[in-house]
């Protein structure tokens, strides 16, 4: 597989699959893929060759910025996202330098956005799993969802909806971390980060 300019990009929004989880902070990957799909008009359908939902389409302007792009949300639940995703990457022939994570991040402020290619997965069994599949040269969105307060248990915080306060600015944050996404895909990292990273 070669880092060619025209491969496709796989944009993986993690999250848990099922309405129990939806709403919660460690799915606002799946938050993020959503809206993108619904901008480029695609619905999500069972994909032939791995455990998740995609859709196909084409992010950014009309012209040579213009991308084509599998939309995915693994339905393997978190901890196993590496196997539909390398599954995924495989198939539509994609170098891992073209597969962006969309992910919850507890070191960072709510509603702040970080973007970066390779590193560490910070204790994120999304991150870990991909990681393990597939080697750590991915892009990430990292959405910034805090600490948990007082003694609550990270997985406790994670596995819980948005509060009140945060849903306020919960739509404007998915979308803004949409934007990100597009401008990473369609402008490239340095672009992207000077724009989008706080």
């Amino acid at each position: 597989m070669t880092d060619d300019a025209n491969a496709p990009w796989l944009i993986v929004g993690l999250g848990n699959p099922g309405p129990e989880y939806a709403g919660n902070r460690h799915n606002i990957g799946f938050m993020v893929v959503d809206l993108l799909a619904e901008r480029i008009g695609g619905k999500f359908k069972r994909a032939q060759k791995a455990q998740a939902q995609i859709v196909e389409g084409r992010l950014g302007p009309v012209g040579p910025a213009n991308r084509r792009v599998v939309l995915a949300k693994p339905m393997s639940y978190m901890n196993l996202s590496g196997g539909p995703v390398t599954a995924l990457r495989d198939f539509y022939k994609v170098p891992t330098a073209h597969v962006l994570a969309v992910h919850d991040e507890l070191d960072i402020d709510y509603a702040t956005l970080r973007l970066k290619l390779g590193g560490g997965d910070n204790g994120h069994n999304g991150l870990k799993s991909m990681t393990k599949a597939m080697g750590p040269d991915y892009h990430r969105v990292r959405c910034g969802i805090g600490r948990p307060p007082g003694r609550m248990q990270v997985a406790d915080f994670v596995l819980k909806d948005f509060s009140s306060t945060e849903r306020k600015e919960l739509d404007w944050f998915v979308d803004r971390s949409a934007d990100a996404v597009e401008c990473l895909v369609t402008e490239g990292l340095e672009r992207a980060q000077s724009a989008y990273n706080s």
